[in-house]
C-alpha cells in the first residue's frame, strides 16, 4: 500500500526547462520526509504538483489516498499548505485572516475565533491580533502564513522553506509544533535547503537535483555517504605533522594505507574519517599526549550541507535563489494562486 503521499514518475516540463524529471516519493503515514537540494533543483515544483497547484505532463500522484489528478477537489479538503511566500491577506487583521481560513473549511464562526485565537498565542502574535497584516513584519507575516496552515490540523500537510525569514527563536519554536502535529499522526512534506532542519524534523530525506531524487535515507546515512564522522587535528610545531598524521592514519575508518588522512601542511591540520563519536575523540587525544605531540585544536566534525550537496550533487548548495530554471516558471505559471483551502470552498 502506497504511503499518505506518494508519487511516481512526475515529469514536468516548462518550455525547455524540465523541472522534474521522473520525481518518486513514497511517505509512510504519520512521518516527515524531508525533501532537501539547492534551489532550482525542483523541490517547489514537486510540493506544487503534489497539492494540485500544478499538473503533471506525466506520472501517477496520490495524496491521503485520494487521486491528485482525478480527485483534486478532495485532495485540497484534505491537506494544508504553507508556501515559500506568506500567502496571507494584508488588509485582514491577523485575528482576520485566521478566521477568515476557517470559514474557508466550513468551521462554525465560534470554532473558528476559538482556533484563531489559540494559532494566535502558539505564534506569538497575540499581542498583534488587531493589527492590519500589512503592518506586520516579514518573521510576522511568515508565523501567521503558517498559522493559517494549521486551522484545522489537517491529515496531510506541506511547508515549502517553512522557517525563511524566521530567527532562531522562532524557528525552534515552529519546530516543536511540527512534532507536536506528526505526533499526533498528521503526514508532512517538507522542503529545505538546510540540512539541520531535516536533522531535527524529518525521519526521512530524499536529495533532489536537476528534477530527479538522487538519494535517499535518514540523516545519519546521507552524512555517512560523505564520510561521516571526521577528526581534525592542528598540530602544534610543523615537524609533528608526519607524526600525528600516521597516528590518526591508525584510526581511520577505512583503514591504514588506503590515503584516506589528509594534511594541510600550510595549517598544520590533519583530517581522517573515524567511527566512534566522542569515546574514540578521548583515545585519539591520550595518544597524542602519549606521543609528545601538542596541538593547538581537535574536534570531531561532521559533514555540513555543503559537504553532502557536494558529495552527492558534483556542486555545493548555491544560493542562487528561487527563482532559477522551473522554479519561476512555476510561479508564473499559477500566478500568485490561492491556498489549497481557499480552492476547495469554490
Amino acid at each position: 500500500m502506497p504511503g499518505a503521499i506518494y508519487a511516481e514518475g512526475l515529469v514536468k516540463t516548462f518550455g525547455d526547462v524540465r523541472a522534474l524529471d521522473g520525481v518518486d516519493l513514497d511517505v509512510p503515514e504519520g512521518t516527515v520526509l524531508g525533501l532537501l537540494g539547492p534551489n532550482g533543483a525542483g523541490k517547489t515544483t514537486t510540493v506544487r504538483c503534489l497539492t494540485t497547484l500544478l499538473r503533471p505532463d506525466s506520472g501517477k500522484a496520490v495524496v491521503a489516498g485520494l487521486d491528485v489528478l482525478k480527485q483534486p477537489d478532495a485532495v485540497r479538503r484534505s491537506i494544508g499548505l504553507s508556501g515559500q511566500f506568506a500567502a496571507v491577506d494584508e488588509y485582514l487583521t491577523g485575528r482576520e485572516n485566521l478566521q477568515m481560513v476557517g470559514q474557508l473549511y466550513q468551521m462554525r464562526a465560534k470554532a473558528a475565533r476559538a482556533r484563531a485565537d489559540e494559532l494566535l498565542e502558539q505564534f506569538n502574535l497575540a499581542d498583534a491580533a488587531d493589527r492590519t497584516a500589512k503592518t506586520y513584519s516579514g518573521g510576522m507575516r511568515r508565523r501567521l502564513d503558517l498559522a493559517a496552515a494549521l486551522v484545522v490540523s489537517p491529515p496531510v500537510m506541506f511547508m515549502d522553506e517553512p522557517t525563511t525569514g524566521l530567527d532562531p527563536r522562532n524557528r525552534q519554536q515552529l519546530w516543536e509544533v511540527i512534532k507536536q502535529l506528526v505526533s499526533g499522526g498528521t503526514t508532512l512534506l517538507l522542503t529545505t535547503q538546510y540540512l539541520e532542519e531535516a536533522d531535527h524534523l524529518a525521519h526521512d530525506i530524499a536529495v533532489v537535483d536537476h528534477g530527479r531524487v538522487i538519494a535517499r535515507g535518514t540523516s545519519d546515512q546521507l552524512k555517512a555517504r560523505t564520510g561521516g564522522e571526521r577528526v581534525e587535528v592542528v598540530v602544534h610545531e610543523r615537524e609533528h605533522i608526519r607524526a600525528a598524521s600516521a597516528l590518526l592514519d591508525k584510526y581511520s575508518l577505512r583503514g591504514l594505507g588506503k590515503g584516506d588522512t589528509t594534511v594541510e601542511e600550510h595549517m598544520r591540520k590533519i583530517t581522517t574519517p573515524v567511527s566512534g563519536g566522542a569515546k574514540l575523540l578521548a583515545e585519539i587525544i591520550r595518544e597524542l599526549d602519549t606521543h609528545g605531540i601538542e596541538i593547538d585544536d581537535i574536534g570531531l566534525r561532521r559533514p555540513t550541507l555543503d559537504d553532502v550537496f557536494l558529495s552527492l550533487t558534483g556542486h555545493v548548495a548555491e544560493a542562487k535563489g528561487e527563482d532559477d530554471d522551473g522554479e519561476r516558471t512555476a510561479r508564473d505559471a499559477e500566478g500568485q494562486g490561492h491556498r489549497p483551502s481557499e480552492e476547495a470552498a469554490k
